[in-house]
């Protein structure tokens, strides 16, 4: 079995959910998502990030504006729309639940194995 690719699968699954967690606390810069994500220790390429964030606006999930920029071409500012701020709550209470399950599932685990050690 190949490790990398559950790692990866496991990757894709929150991608969205932090991208987003990003943008609900104000506009943001594709580049500025990247480096955010980069800081969290979550890899995350401009080849994935900007199919997304146009998947995104096109569901009605995200909107943009463009803001003139002084070293450069404009850039793309990215910002939930109404139905994502509704999709969000969504996806909060969904990964709420995943991560109180997985956790409950995985401390079981490591109390049985202390358990078994003592």
């Amino acid at each position: 079995m190949n490790i990398e690719n559950t790692q990866s699968q496991m990757r894709k699954g929150v991608l969205e959910y932090c991208i987003l967690s990003i943008i609900k606390r104000g506009e943001a810069y594709p580049g500025d998502i990247i480096d955010e994500m980069k800081g969290a220790g979550l890899q995350l390429l401009e080849g994935t990030l900007y199919p997304l964030l146009n998947r995104l606006k096109n569901a009605g999930i995200l909107t943009y504006r463009w803001v003139e920029s002084t070293s450069g071409p404009p850039r793309k500012y990215f910002c939930l729309t109404e139905k994502g701020e509704e999709f969000y709550v969504l996806l909060q209470a969904t990964w709420n639940e995943l991560a109180k399950g997985v956790e409950t599932l995985t401390c079981k685990g490591n109390e049985s194995h202390q358990n078994q050690s003592e």
